[in-house]
């Protein structure tokens, strides 16, 4: 047994003297950008050009580091660190990762590599991340072979000053749906480019509260318009139950007007404004001056005409 022992530990040393010096720095190297960084991020760089790649590290070079190594290695570098949270990342290490290594917030640096994302043109088996929508309008493609391939992909199209044009919104290809290859040769017509090539977040593990975070990718523009309608209908359902606060108090306000203004309608006794009560005002006076100047033109005729009665008496 003894003898067996000795075997392993001799084949396990020969092992770990055989890993080159090199490796042995990197891990070294890894675990302590690990211990050192606030957010460790794994991403997926698979499809992306290499210009782009190097673009964006230019870009993101002073809010992350950026790193790109093989999976054993890494998963070599996470072992050696006795963190638990940690250890639940290794299950997301795969091919075509890159590291990043950063002090920002785990969500933050995520939200950094959605916006650095570039639109793309769709091949056949492509995946739609969101809905793909042909709106309606011109187009600058000739009548011909495009009147059936646009039919195909359910279009409705017409002829209309020698150009095809869209008549009818429509929905393409919906979300998580496989985009096929006439699909494709529409949209690259249309000059439609449905995807996005960037880094994808994966995972991303906080050293601040040893967490480790998974559905890490943030699309800002989404959660503002998710967020504009929960407001909404959040002020809707406030009015609507008489809860009356800051955000609220101005609806309340403006209803109480609306509803004052409909009230002095309905019983007629809506006030008139001060400059028009004054004008009537001045036209009821001018009325009753000309009342009495008519009435003075009378009287001094009615006493003429008497003088006249008497003298021709006389």
């Amino acid at each position: 047994m003894a003898k067996k022992e000795e075997k392993v530990e001799n084949k396990d040393e020969k092992k770990i003297s055989s890993v080159p010096e090199y490796k042995k720095k990197l891990v070294s190297d890894l675990t302590n950008k690990i211990k050192e960084s606030k957010t460790v991020l794994i991403a997926s760089s698979k499809g992306i050009p290499g210009s782009q790649f190097h673009l964006i590290k230019k870009k993101l070079r002073e809010q992350a580091e950026m790193m790109v190594v093989k999976k054993s290695l890494f998963l070599r570098a996470i072992e050696s660190i006795e963190k638990g949270a940690l250890q639940n990342i290794k299950e997301k290490v795969g091919a075509d990762i890159v590291i990043f290594f950063s002090n920002l917030d785990a969500f933050e640096l995520s939200g950094l590599l959605t916006e650095n994302q570039s639109p793309a043109r769709a091949k056949a088996g492509d995946i739609a991340p969101e809905d793909i929508n042909v709106e309606p309008g011109p187009t600058e493609l000739m009548p011909g072979p495009a009147i059936s391939e646009l039919s195909g992909a359910g279009l409705k199209v017409a002829v209309e000053n020698g150009k095809l044009a869209i008549k009818k919104a429509h929905t393409i290809v919906k979300a998580g749906e496989k985009i096929d290859g006439n699909v494709v040769s529409v949209l690259g017509k249309l000059g439609i480019t449905p995807m996005k090539v960037g880094f994808e977040p994966i995972a991303a593990y906080s050293s601040s509260d040893d967490t480790t975070y998974f559905d890490i990718k943030i699309d800002k523009e989404g959660t503002l318009d998710a967020l504009r309608e929960a407001i909404g209908k959040s002020l809707n359902l406030s009015v609507s139950l008489g809860y009356v606060n800051l955000n609220n108090v101005g609806f309340f306000i403006a209803k109480a007007g609306a509803e004052a203004q409909a009230l002095e309608k309905l019983i007629g006794t809506e006030e008139k404004p001060v400059e028009e009560e004054k004008k009537e005002e001045k036209v009821e006076e001018e009325k009753k001056e000309e009342v009495k100047e008519e009435k003075t033109v009378e009287e001094k005729k009615e006493g003429k005409n008497d003088n006249d009665d008497k003298g021709g008496t006389e």
